[in-house]
């Protein structure tokens, strides 16, 4: 059930039967991170042995890994292919590394060719602070798919990864087919401002272990963390044990508390869906509602989970945005 955009009406997508994200895509407790920057060879994906396979030549076949990079600006921005078909462009959160997508990978790699980078300063792309804005991630992410050779692609971006798709669409919409927005915001407001505020706060009062034991209080449903206690602790354990680089960290929440594209919105004219779970409490629903509003023809559906929708529910994240892409092929 999605239905455009229209003031306050919105679809209510119920439960799906699917399986949860550790048993839908193999995790065993090591689920995905959201703050911080993780090292080269921390996957949290399924099959992660495959994303440490580095494949020459740099040809798409259904289940390999390809595993270029392309310099952006003095930048190396690592990305990584796999499957065949129409090609769909994942975008991570604030995480920024491209695995931390966990289950979707594999089921869009069914029908598609995945593109999964990792944003600058994070996973194996260059580790630097330097250009942390949104306009150059979305920059960074044109010259990808350039360098893929597989344009115009359908993006889908989660929290971050969804105001990179904004302006993607906004500034490069020749590169793409569709956008999919993911638990995100056109602009932050005050409850947004004050959320990272105390995260940042946290990080550098309390520690790593203290302040992603209280993201996760943000981040997952909260019916799923009852239900799920042990990945949402694996979660937290692998997420809390990766190097804290700072400087990166705080430049990337600067980022995306920055970010503004509520009055380019309306400028738009890919095909646009905006998707957010009904409990997330790290962009609320209005957010959402707000960001699809400012979209002409933008569908928008609100989907039974949380900020983590696309772990917590992989099969309804998937299939919601499946149905909305196959819409707007060709």
């Amino acid at each position: 059930m999605i239905s455009p955009a229209c003031g306050p009406h919105v679809a209510i997508v119920p439960r799906d039967e699917g399986k949860p994200m550790a048993q839908a895509s193999g995790l065993r407790g090591c689920v995905s991170n959201h703050v911080f920057p993780l090292r080269a060879h921390y996957y949290s994906c399924s099959a992660p042995s495959l994303f440490r396979t580095r494949l020459s030549p740099c040809v798409a076949l259904q289940r390999s890994i390809q595993v270029p990079d392309v310099t952006s600006d003095g930048v190396s921005i690592h990305y990584e292919v796999t499957g065949q078909g129409s090609p769909v462009l994942l975008l991570a959160g604030l995480a920024g590394v491209g695995a931390s997508w966990g289950p979707q990978i594999g089921l869009f790699a069914g029908r598609h060719r995945v593109i999964v980078p990792d944003h600058r300063g994070t996973g194996a792309s260059t580790h630097t602070a330097s250009g942390m804005t949104i306009t150059q991630h979305a920059l960074d992410m044109a010259r990808v798919v350039a360098d893929a050779g597989c344009g115009p692609v359908h993006a889908v971006g989660s929290s971050t990864g969804g105001a990179i798709a904004q302006v993607l669409a906004i500034h490069h919409r020749h590169w793409l087919r569709s956008a999919t927005i993911l638990s995100s915001i056109a602009r932050a407001d005050a409850f947004y401002r004050r959320q990272f505020d105390m995260r940042r706060r946290m990080l550098a009062d309390s520690g790593l272990r203290a302040s992603t034991e209280a993201n996760a209080l943000f981040l997952f449903d909260p019916a799923f963390m009852r239900d799920h206690p042990q990945q949402v602790q694996g979660w937290v354990d692998a997420t809390a044990s990766v190097a804290f680089e700072r400087e990166i960290a705080f430049a990337r929440i600067d980022m995306i508390v920055g970010h503004d594209a509520f009055d380019a919105l309306p400028s738009i004219t890919t095909p646009t869906l905006v998707l957010v779970g009904k409990r997330d409490f790290c962009a609320p629903a209005h957010l959402s509602a707000e960001l699809a509003e400012r979209i002409p023809g933008a569908e928008f559906a609100v989907l039974d989970g949380g900020h983590f929708i696309f772990l917590e529910k992989p099969a309804l994240l998937h299939d919601t945005v499946e149905a909305f892409i196959a819409r707007h092929e060709g």
